[in-house]
């Protein structure tokens, strides 16, 4: 009997101080945290709206993005900054520029100034700055830890390790499989016109499953299939945790996980079963002696590294599948979405379309492109770029401060985000021009286009995105091939309404009517 009175003793003494611990944190998260860095910033005139207990201005932005992106904008307008950013529109109407708000628990300022932008995200503050306890919360059963969500030392060693898969030599080897999936997904367009009678087509989905074929390939080669299955897991995971990001959260809540969140890590867990079953055949080929290494792939690479033993930084096997899924998201959504947007617009400007093309057949001369025709491709260029201009897949670029510093002419207390709007600088009138808003690819003609308009994609300095060259590179070789096999108008089925689930993109796909182009 005394055993059992000091067991139920311990199990409520243990409940006692795990309530104080969560109790602390969150007062400290919600209350404490909030009050020192509103007062701090509030002293250089920075201000926002009011927040509530615990949501901080969730509950506002949720409602007026809701007003804004529940009807289509019905002629294409590229003028969208009012309808996937209102609360900025509104809020810097109302506190100026620069003003701070909270997203839950998160403190956050915005801001737009290009030469504060640029020494944030310089090497300055390269350990100073990164991605903040929300996101990688938000972010723990979709991309995990990868060099995404990585910060300090860490994210230092993850990029060491994947930069040499996006080397120029590396990157040339690959030309052969982006060449081979497209062919594939030109043939697959040819076949449904044939078998439907029809020419019009939902552009986004094709882009989609050849981006996500290309990655699949360059990912994990020999276990392609396998990987195609991973990107269908992590597309409907990417949709969950996007939602999920939305909602109050609050420290501990993981004790009392919501059947929600039960559904994303089933997901999460399925993913990395299938992740674990390629690991294993690698490493069994190895140990049996059937492969003197784990592949040239990605994966290869990253398991190559993970059996280094080093005092510095482990590379485990979680983060080893953290970073297949990082670059599996990465991989094929940001060009996916760069190559649909980019058809709308070639589709809805038949004249760029035409001009494009010409430049296509004259460098190409009927053959499939290869690394030397891509630098001749300057046009083509100047389209992608006028389109990552207008529809950013990233549309906000968010940094937490870590320690106490000076930026530009502020004091930014530790624990306040930067909220640099990527869009929002994008379609500023003051940096591009009255013409901010309209298709006009000649911006980026040689001198004609000036570094000061801060155009950020890809982010800039030393945490910019390691994959961009190989993002580019799909895109003209992709995008070369379209046109060269088929002229495309924009459907009168065509919505045009643009909305960001994580990324920039169109609400109810991209209809085009397709005319084969003779061989």
């Amino acid at each position: 009997m005394a055993i059992v009175t000091l067991l139920f003793r311990a199990f409520i003494f243990f409940f006692f101080v795990l309530f104080v611990r969560v109790a602390f944190t969150t007062i400290s998260c919600y209350w404490l945290t909030p009050r020192r860095i509103r007062k701090v910033m509030e002293k250089q005139g920075i201000r926002g709206p009011k927040p509530s207990f615990l949501v901080g201005n969730l509950k506002e932005m949720a409602s007026i993005i809701s007003k804004t992106t529940s009807s289509d904008m019905g002629s294409i307008n590229h003028d969208i900054v009012s309808r996937i950013l209102p609360h900025y529109i509104l809020w810097s109407k109302q506190y100026g520029k620069r003003f701070i708000y909270w997203n839950g628990s998160e403190p956050r300022m915005c801001l737009t100034e290009t030469e504060m932008i640029k020494e944030l995200l310089s090497s300055k503050y390269t350990h100073l700055s990164g991605k903040s306890w929300l996101q990688q919360q938000n972010s723990k059963h979709f991309i995990g830890r990868g060099l995404l969500m990585a910060n300090g030392e860490d994210w230092v060693h993850q990029r060491h390790i994947v930069a040499p898969a996006f080397m120029a030599d590396k990157l040339k080897s690959q030309v052969g499989f982006m060449v081979e999936c497209t062919r594939e997904m030109i043939q697959s367009l040819n076949d449904h016109m044939v078998e439907s009678g029809q020419n019009e087509v939902e552009i986004g989905e094709y882009l989609t499953r050849l981006t996500g074929d290309i990655i699949s390939r360059t990912e994990f080669d020999s276990s392609y299939e396998k990987g195609k299955q991973i990107f269908q897991l992590l597309t409907s995971l990417q949709h969950l945790c996007a939602k999920a990001s939305s909602q109050f959260c609050f420290p501990g809540s993981r004790l009392f996980p919501s059947k929600y969140n039960r559904d994303i890590k089933s997901l999460k867990t399925e993913v990395e079963r299938l992740l674990m079953e390629i690991i294993q055949s690698r490493e069994d080929c190895v140990e049996i002696g059937r492969g003197a290494s784990y592949g040239n792939d990605l994966l290869g690479m990253l398991l190559t590294e993970s059996q280094k033993k080093r005092a510095d930084f482990s590379l485990t096997l979680q983060l080893v599948m953290d970073e297949c899924k990082t670059f599996f998201f990465a991989g094929h959504e940001t060009t996916a979405l760069l190559l649909t947007w980019t058809v709308m617009l070639l589709a809805s400007n038949p004249s760029w379309q035409e001009k494009a093309r010409a430049e296509v057949l004259q460098v190409l001369e009927g053959k499939s492109p290869s690394t030397d025709h891509l630098p001749k491709l300057t046009l083509l260029n100047m389209i992608l770029n006028e389109s990552l201009r207008l529809y950013p897949p990233a549309t906000l670029l968010p940094r937490m401060v870590f320690e106490d510093i000076k930026l530009g002419d502020l004091n930014i207390p530790k624990g306040l985000s930067i909220w640099i709007p990527v869009i929002a600088i994008h379609h500023s009138e003051e940096l591009w021009g009255k013409d901010v808003n309209e298709f006009n690819p000649e911006r980026f003609a040689g001198k004609a286009f000036s570094s000061g308009r801060h155009f950020i994609p890809f982010a800039s300095g030393p945490r910019n995105c390691v994959g961009q060259s190989f993002a580019t590179m799909e895109a003209k070789i992709i995008l070369a091939m379209f046109l060269s096999r088929f002229s495309f108008t924009i459907s009168e089925n065509y919505r045009h309404a643009p909305i960001n689930i994580l990324t920039l993109k169109p609400k109810h796909g991209v209809q085009i009517n397709l005319k084969p182009l003779n061989p």
